[in-house]
């Protein structure tokens, strides 16, 4: 039963971008958009060349972002405000899933690899805005992003996150790898199931999900 699973739950890690809202509302289009522009004008490249890199760095450092510090020493400040400057008219307010996550219980966190003032944006837009305690973005981090483990522990060390006794949700099937290593329950939230050996439990409808746990 679901609601046994998280019977000792007292901390709750909520990713934000394609988690805390539907992918239907396809913000990460305007994102890699923004992504791409930036690289262009920064790095001087053509529009394929950008969405290469854009697609290798995500691929093989975690973010595009981290990719691009390694290999080409950006300044992280400016570009995650590059990249987040976008519209958010899709967002709808959703009072269901705010009223379930207030209602878990012990501390609540968003932890995105995006800006935490980014997240704020989002959060608002969706009526979610009241029922956290803190938000965390990669500069949290350092600007290591997930799904690297040191990633993780720092931003939890920050928001006193016990892990024995903590949940994450997470649409990238490769950020609960490490979350699963340190003992905390994982729920993949996506449209489609990616059955792995880290992932307890997989939901297309986070807030159906989280009224089991009611």
């Amino acid at each position: 039963m679901v609601k046994h699973a998280f019977a000792h739950i007292r901390h709750w890690v909520f990713d934000l971008d394609n988690t805390l809202y539907p992918p239907k509302a396809r913000l990460f289009d305007q994102i890699e958009t923004k992504m791409a522009q930036y690289m262009m004008d920064v790095l001087g490249v053509d529009r394929q060349t950008a969405d290469h890199l854009r697609s290798t760095y995500w691929r093989e450092h975690g973010t595009t972002l981290a990719g691009l510090m390694t290999h080409h020493q950006i300044d992280p400040l400016p570009y995650l405000d590059a990249v987040h400057d976008i519209s958010l008219d899709h967002l709808e307010i959703d009072h269901d899933l705010a009223a379930y996550i207030a209602d878990l219980p012990g501390k609540r966190i968003v932890y995105t690899n995006g800006s935490a003032p980014y997240a704020r944006r989002v959060l608002k837009a969706r009526g979610l805005d009241q029922v956290f305690d803190e938000v965390y973005g990669v500069e949290h981090a350092e600007y290591h992003p997930k799904p690297e483990r040191r990633a993780f522990e720092q931003v939890f060390a920050q928001a006193d996150i016990e892990t024995h006794s903590a949940a994450m949700f997470e649409d990238d099937p490769r950020n609960l790898a490490a979350p699963h290593e340190m003992g905390m329950r994982t729920v993949h939230v996506a449209p489609d199931a990616a059955p792995a050996p880290h992932i307890h439990h997989h939901t297309d409808d986070l807030t159906q999900f989280l009224q089991q746990l009611q």
